[in-house]
């Protein structure tokens, strides 16, 4: 599969989680639903591993998708915990900033040299995030602490989501991305465990609705199975900065699928903040011939 193509599919099934996991959180808790999602999802890739690929792995890499598994399980649960408590059209719209998070952390940890326009680019979709993240301060004042908080989740969920392809991405070089992502589901299941039994105090299986069960199919068929095979097999063909790119496509989705399933609108801040944060990307990167439907187009012309 061509890997443009492969992570526009991702970006549209995650373009569509905020809202729909938004609608499944009222029936079923967290902690549940990140368990039932990854571990059922890993169970899918058995029939299709080639676990003679393992033995590929040195220490440093096991070591990279562990911490890569931790970073997975804390995006999930701020992003659970965040959209939540917060309008689930903000969450991409905040997770927009992640490709100039990628661009922060090649300077920190890569040693990469500053560049001017970036750092301009960055003050500006700064302004937009933090004019979202702040929408419900001012629109409702003192109030609005829990959508205050439900948008700083999604920042941290947000910082954990950019965190994963720098671990993984020499990782890939050497491992199917199949493989790599049933490990990773593997250990991220652990994690989400610790904090079924709690919920299990005052929640049950049996308790499960329509909403429950469409956050749970919707989870492992698509937004785990296919969706984070299809992010890592492009992440092994693609350069890991290219890849915040694509999500440029998720704020669209969650608007079209949250104004039907939970009657959220696009308001003026939501709009201004939009604004902001694309015009900072464009700034700080100067690629609109990135758009991903631009990259799909050129792969696509016969050579």
């Amino acid at each position: 599969m061509n890997p443009v193509t492969a992570l526009i599919i991702a970006n549209i099934i995650w373009g569509a989680a905020s809202p729909i996991f938004k609608f499944s959180l009222t029936n079923i808790p967290p902690y549940s639903l990140a368990l039932i999602r990854f571990f059922f999802a890993g169970l899918l890739f058995i029939p299709f591993l080639k676990l003679g690929e393992l033995k590929q792995m040195q220490k440093n890499d096991w070591l990279n998708v562990f911490l890569a598994s931790f970073a997975n399980a804390a995006n999930v649960m701020f992003f659970f915990w965040g959209v939540d408590k917060t309008s689930s059209i903000n969450v991409p719209i905040i997770a927009s900033s992640a490709p100039l998070l990628l661009f922060v952390f090649s300077i920190i940890f890569l040693k990469e040299k500053p560049k001017l326009k970036v750092f301009v680019g960055m003050l500006i979709a700064l302004a937009g995030v933090l004019i979202v993240i702040m929408m419900p301060f001012l629109q409702k004042g003192i109030n609005s602490f829990g959508e205050l908080e439900g948008n700083l989740m999604i920042v941290v969920a947000t910082i954990a989501a950019v965190i994963q392809p720098l671990l993984l991405k020499d990782v890939l070089k050497k491992v199917n991305a199949l493989t790599v992502t049933f490990t990773m589901f593997l250990f991220s299941s652990f994690f989400f465990s610790v904090g079924v039994p709690f919920e299990f105090q005052h929640w049950s299986l049996n308790q499960l609705n329509i909403a429950g069960w469409t956050g749970i199919i919707f989870g492992v068929l698509l937004s785990s199975w296919l969706a984070y095979f299809l992010f890592f097999y492009g992440l092994s063909k693609i350069d890991a900065q290219e890849i915040g790119i694509f999500s440029y496509i998720d704020p669209v989705i969650a608007v079209l699928i949250a104004i039907p399933l939970l009657g959220e609108y696009p308001d003026f801040y939501f709009l201004l903040g939009s604004c902001f944060i694309f015009l900072g990307i464009f700034v700080a990167e100067k690629r609109i011939h990135w758009h991903p439907i631009w990259r799909l187009m050129r792969k696509s012309k016969p050579k």
